[in-house]
This record gives C-alpha cells, sequence and structure tokens, in this order.
C-alpha cells in the first residue's frame, strides 16, 4: 500500500470521525443524564458517570404521563401512514420512473422540501370541519404529506437504476405490466424499498409538530409527551433524557437491524454498467 493510500485512508478516518462524534457525545450524555439523580445532574463540574445509577427514572417514565398510551398512539400512527405511504409511493415511483414523467417528479420534489407547516393550518380547519380533531386520523392523514413524497422520490431512483431487459423479457413472454411490476420489478427494489420505508418510520415517528396541534389528550405521540415533560416549576433532566432515549430507541434499533439494506439501497445503481 502506497504513503497516498495510508494518508487517503487516514484523511477518510479522521472525516468520520468528526462527523460522527458530536452525535456519539450527545447521545452518550443523554445516557448518562438518564441514568443520574438529579442532584448529579445539577453538579459542577459535571459528572459523567455517577457512583450510583437512578435507573428509576425509566421507570417513572413508563408509569407516569400516559407514556403506554402514547407509544401504542405512536405505533398506530407511524405503522398506518408508512403502511398507506409505501402502498402508494412505490407504485406511484414505478410508473413515474418507467414513464419518464420527469415534471411529475419535479412536483413530488417540491412537494418533499415543503415544510410540513405549509399543510398544517388548512388541514386542521378541514379536519375540525369534519370533526375529527382529536382523533388519529387526523394525524395519520397529516403524515402522509410526509412520507408519500419521501417513498415516491426514492423509488423513481430505485426503479430508474434496474435493469430493464428482465422486464422487456417478461412483456416477451407474456406477461401483463402488473405481473411484471410484482414479480420482476418489486423483488429487484427491495433494497430501496426498505430505505423508503426506514426513512418513513423515522420522519413520521419522530414528527412533533402535527401530534401537538392536532392530538387530544389521549391521542398524543411520545415526541409530545416527552415535550410534556417540561414545566415552568421544575425540569427534571433525568427522566426527560430516560423519556427522549425511549422515544428513540425503537426507530436506533430499526436502523441497526436493517442497516444492510440501507446500505444496500442507498448504493443501488452505483456500479451500473452503461
Amino acid at each position: 500500500m502506497s504513503l497516498r493510500q495510508i494518508l487517503g485512508k487516514i484523511g477518510l478516518a479522521f472525516a468520520v470521525l468528526v462527523m460522527v462524534s458530536p452525535a456519539v457525545l450527545f447521545f452518550l450524555w443523554m445516557a448518562s443524564l438518564s441514568i443520574k439523580f438529579e442532584v448529579d445532574n445539577a453538579a459542577y463540574p459535571p459528572i459523567f458517570i455517577p457512583d450510583r445509577f437512578a435507573f428509576k427514572n425509566y421507570a417513572d417514565v413508563l408509569a407516569s404521563n400516559r407514556f403506554l398510551t402514547y407509544f401504542i398512539n405512536s405505533l398506530l400512527v407511524t405503522g398506518t401512514a408508512t403502511g398507506l405511504a409505501m402502498l402508494v409511493g412505490v407504485p406511484a415511483g414505478y410508473g413515474i420512473a418507467r414513464m419518464a414523467a420527469h415534471r411529475s417528479a419535479v412536483v413530488i420534489l417540491i412537494a418533499r422540501i415543503t415544510p410540513g407547516l405549509s399543510y398544517l393550518i388548512p388541514l386542521f380547519l378541514l379536519f375540525q370541519w369534519l370533526g375529527l380533531l382529536g382523533t388519529l386520523w387526523p394525524q395519520i392523514i397529516i403524515h402522509l404529506v410526509v412520507t408519500v413524497p419521501i417513498v415516491i422520490w426514492i423509488m423513481i431512483g430505485t426503479f430508474e437504476t434496474t435493469p430493464m431487459e428482465l422486464e422487456e423479457a417478461a412483456l416477451i413472454d407474456g406477461a401483463t405490466r402488473w405481473q411484471v411490476f410484482r414479480h420482476v420489478a418489486l423483488p429487484i427494489a427491495r433494497p430501496g424499498m426498505a430505505v423508503a420505508l426506514i426513512l418513513a418510520v423515522i420522519f413520521s415517528w419522530n414528527n412533533f409538530v402535527f401530534g401537538i396541534v392536532l392530538a387530544g389528550r389521549e391521542t398524543r405521540t411520545l415526541p409530545v409527551a416527552v415535550y410534556n415533560m417540561i414545566s415552568f416549576d421544575q425540569l427534571s433532566w433525568g427522566p426527560l433524557a430516560a423519556a427522549a432515549l425511549i422515544v428513540t430507541l425503537p426507530v436506533l434499533l430499526l436502523t441497526v437491524f436493517a442497516q444492510r439494506q440501507i446500505v444496500a439501497g442507498l448504493t443501488a445503481g452505483a456500479v451500473k454498467g452503461g
């Protein structure tokens, strides 16, 4: 290995370390806050590893503030919104890619980069008129505004890089367009579908604004539950950090277990020949 290659690898490792270390540090510090008593959290100089651990912070979070109800609400909202987004977005991405509908792709891109707050006020008025405020349906519907463009945009790029030869051969053999999509295109596009699914779950699960505006007392989601733990009278850092970690844990586990599919989906088509 030449000196230039060695220096290149060292530079790459240093760049990765610089980019990743702040996120890792914040995560570790949050974990430290979650297992400390309030006396240790307020100590100066700061204590990273305490002498005694306050695991009761996690028990207090799970036992209070309707946390289990909010967790179930998040599962229902995220699961339904993601499932509907995949059901609509995957065929839409395939159709746009195969028809080379570039104008439609631009519209999807605009919908993707438009802030969700732009849709919040008109949809709020619509849900109020329909009498749906305070239920889970407004949150599910408005989460589709976020998840559907993500899925469609990723699937457009995925299907554009999949080989057309297999689909053309299936059409010649007498398969219908639907059979080609179901039995040829979908199996090849599984890595891209995994990426779209995971990103849709992350964006839906972490959404805060929609939940706090459209939800009722019994239909709030987990990010809103964490926010409700902040009060003007007292701010308990231990339970707050524990709640934040509990909210992060499902998405973190999903990302860790599906990291191979994520890498495969993000690099799909990178080595495709001309």
